[in-house]
């Protein structure tokens, strides 16, 4: 065995176990009612099968996974994304619902934060404001950027600009609810993103 197969026998070591995932839609935020009476934020998604579009193996690629599409009407702009899923047997064309996730099981969502547009440093960063009276007119102006004796501005400074539109993981969130014939999922608490945005959500530890 040469030094590339052992590599690569390492590499899907890492991914024996199971990280199962899929493309959902965010549909909205509601409340649930628990058990001892107390009630929970969660959000609702939407989750269609998704169909499989290509496997990756072991032997040609170095690693097992599935790659997912998210149902579409328009065929072109489908969105798809890589899952590592547990090997086994698994046909192109195939889909995956969501009935891989059980009630109580812990989930990572990913998805696109709502943008915001140019925004200045008060809100963008969080910067304290000048005085508000008439003999001040540095109400809300950053202040200094930078010594004198460089003459650049350095790298990482925090300055106004684009807010908002970024990706984000929230980690470790429950499953509360399925809903199979619907093809509905909920999950504890807030999501990154508008509704009717597509998420990732897979299974949490993952290392996708």
């Amino acid at each position: 065995m040469n030094n590339a197969q052992v590599g690569q026998e390492n590499i899907a070591s890492k991914f024996f176990y199971g990280m199962k995932g899929l493309i959902a839609k965010k549909l909205m935020m509601s409340q649930a009612i628990l058990p001892h009476g107390k009630t929970q934020a969660i959000t609702i998604l939407q989750a269609p099968s998704n169909v499989i579009r290509r496997i990756k193996t072991v032997d040609k690629d170095g690693y097992f996974a599935l790659q997912l599409a998210f149902p579409s009407a328009k065929a072109k702009k489908a969105q798809s994304k890589e899952f590592r899923f547990p090997e086994g047997e698994y046909k192109v064309g195939e889909s995956i619902a969501i009935d891989i996730f059980q009630v109580g099981d812990k989930v990572d969502v990913t998805g696109i934060s709502k943008g915001k547009g140019f925004a200045g440093t008060i809100k963008r960063h969080h910067f304290k404001s000048g005085p508000g009276g008439h003999g001040h007119d540095h109400h809300r102006a950053p202040g200094s950027i930078g010594p004198m004796g460089i003459a650049r501005v350095l790298k990482g400074k925090r300055m106004a600009g684009r807010l908002g539109a970024t990706q984000i993981t929230v980690k470790n969130l429950e499953v509360v609810a399925l809903d199979k014939d619907s093809n509905l999922i909920a999950v504890s608490g807030a999501l990154p993103g508008a509704n009717k945005q597509l998420v990732i959500i897979k299974q949490h530890g993952s290392r996708d």
